[in-house]
């Protein structure tokens, strides 16, 4: 089964990164408050980062900051297309139905993301 992480990142402030590992690489999104379940969270989606993150643990090189792991297990992908991910996770901290999905704000700024954890209906 593919395997997700949540690792919070300190780097001039606080996020956390949730991270899907997808074939090679793992497909991340930073949201700017803590996990709650049930809340629509803002999210940024980030580059594909290394699978190494799924362990890692420590000082960024380049002055990036650093990550502790916060969650992690396996995930059932239920949806996964453009602009919409839905996951279910099997992990020990984090269990149940994650989505994410891109919208477009009402004025002409750039796609966001949206992270809801449970209640994905």
């Amino acid at each position: 089964m593919p395997r997700f992480v949540l690792l919070e990142h300190r780097r001039d402030g606080v996020h956390w990164d949730f991270m899907l590992e997808h074939g090679e690489v793992l497909r991340t999104w930073a949201i700017d408050s803590p996990v709650a379940a049930g809340t629509d969270l803002p999210a940024r989606a980030l580059p594909d980062h290394r699978r190494i993150y799924l362990q890692y643990e420590g000082e960024i090189t380049g002055n990036r900051g650093t990550v502790r792991r916060v969650a992690e297990g396996s995930y059932t992908a239920e949806v996964w297309e453009e602009g919409r991910v839905r996951v279910r996770l099997h992990g020990t901290q984090l269990v149940g139905e994650v989505e994410i999905r891109q919208v477009v704000p009402a004025s002409d700024g750039e796609p966001t993301w949206i992270f809801r954890m449970g209640n994905v209906d």
